[in-house]
């Protein structure tokens, strides 16, 4: 019955005009996602000798992306998508070619971070794009959520093919190979978000006035984006303790096998949801799934063999998509028309810094306390995210 449903709610998303050349390009066009700031960071750790310094280079990136993105999708509710993504498809490749060619160009550290800035501020808001497009094609609830959960999936490959191409890169290929490769997936996600044909898709906004804290003036966003900083959280402290566990275990390639265990749960789950029909609405089904995660999470504090934690790290995968869907769904469904972009954006700044801030606080964490606490970090996060998601029930 279940594998029916999937079928017959896949089978007409693909149906729609359109939408099957869309659903086959998203998944190249966000390969920088899993490329750019791992390349970047092994190049400039070659280059200066410092991983110190090429952290906070890929850093910095993250943080100007995170800053810019509202604005760009302001930009973008208000002009229209290809202005700006005609000029971030060209700023951010060169940005990127700059670091690549920092030492022949002789390049100061000074200047290696302004320009790491620079690409980060203008990387293309495809993600965002990709969302936004797929709520102005379709209208119906359910196909929406099937392509929002593909869109979910698409992420996740993203995070799990990309390291491995880049992997593939350092092993196979000459000196600035990973920042090459992350480079040509930049260069072409743009044009390739062209050929998608969803651009066509794009509804203008009928002209309105506009506030100046945009679609943050909405309480019941900004506790959506509270929920989701909590849950990214999570997300970024096991970022750094699969790692950590990895060397713990005596294995450093159990680090980031983990991690693509976890992916491989995560995407596993988001095809799964996109077929399903749950009568609960979106608000009721967020903080389910996000305790359900928690649960998972706090699963990993009392074991320490490899084999053992595999399977609980694929089980507390299975919900990360779905619960990230949900959220998607909860924007699209709240956020005013005028901000769609915009209000997208704001999530996608939400993730990226509760990400950050979860893999800092990890790293402090089990060095001062233990691997454990880490893991107990990251369930409290998500418990945390499931907290505040109750209310938005109300």
């Amino acid at each position: 019955m279940i594998s029916a449903n999937l079928r017959t709610r896949y089978a007409a998303l693909a149906a729609q005009p359109g939408a099957l050349r869309f659903l086959a390009l998203s998944l190249p066009m966000r390969l920088p996602i899993g490329t750019v700031g791992l390349g970047t960071l092994l190049h400039l750790r070659d280059l200066t000798g410092s991983i110190a310094f090429a952290g906070s280079v890929v850093g910095a990136q993250l943080v100007a992306m995170a800053a810019a993105a509202p604005l760009l999708g302001r930009i973008v509710d208000r002009r229209g998508p290809r202005g700006v993504l005609v000029a971030c498809g060209l700023v951010c490749p060169i940005a990127l070619a700059m670091l690549l060619a920092a030492g022949p160009l002789g390049m100061s550290g000074g200047v290696v971070f302004a320009v790491a800035v620079v690409a980060g501020a203008f990387t293309p808001p495809l993600t965002v794009l990709v969302r936004t497009l797929w709520r102005m094609r379709l209208s119906d609830p359910a196909l929406r959520q099937t392509a929002f959960a593909t869109d979910a999936v698409a992420l996740e490959l993203a995070y799990t093919v990309g390291p491995a191409l880049i992997a593939l890169a350092v092993a196979l290929g000459p000196p600035g190979a990973p920042l090459a490769l992350a480079l040509a997936f930049t260069a072409s996600a743009v044009p390739i978000m062209f050929a998608s044909g969803g651009l066509d898709w794009w509804v203008p906004s009928e002209p309105s006035e506009r506030h100046l804290l945009g679609p943050l003036r909405d309480a019941r966003l900004i506790r959506l984006y509270a929920t989701t900083f909590a849950l990214a959280l999570a997300f970024g402290v096991i970022e750094v303790a699969y790692p950590a566990f990895g060397r713990a275990a005596g294995a450093d390639a159990w680090g980031p096998a983990l991690l693509a265990i976890c992916s491989i749960g995560s995407a596993l789950g988001g095809v799964a949801y996109g077929g399903l029909h749950l009568a609960a609405p979106l608000a009721r089904q967020v903080p389910v799934a996000m305790a359900l995660i928690a649960l998972g999470l706090a699963a990993h504090v009392p074991i320490s063999d490899p084999w053992l934690l595999a399977p609980v790290a694929a089980l507390a995968g299975l919900l990360i998509a779905p619960a990230m869907t949900m959220v998607s769904l909860l924007v699209a469904e709240i956020a005013p028309p005028k901000y769609a972009t915009e209000a997208f954006t704001w999530s996608v700044t939400a993730i990226v810094t509760g990400i950050g801030a979860g893999m800092a606080a990890a790293g402090a964490l089990i060095e001062r306390v233990g691997l454990g606490s880490a893991f107990a970090m990251s369930a409290a996060a998500a418990a945390l995210a499931s907290a505040l998601a109750v209310r938005l029930r109300r």
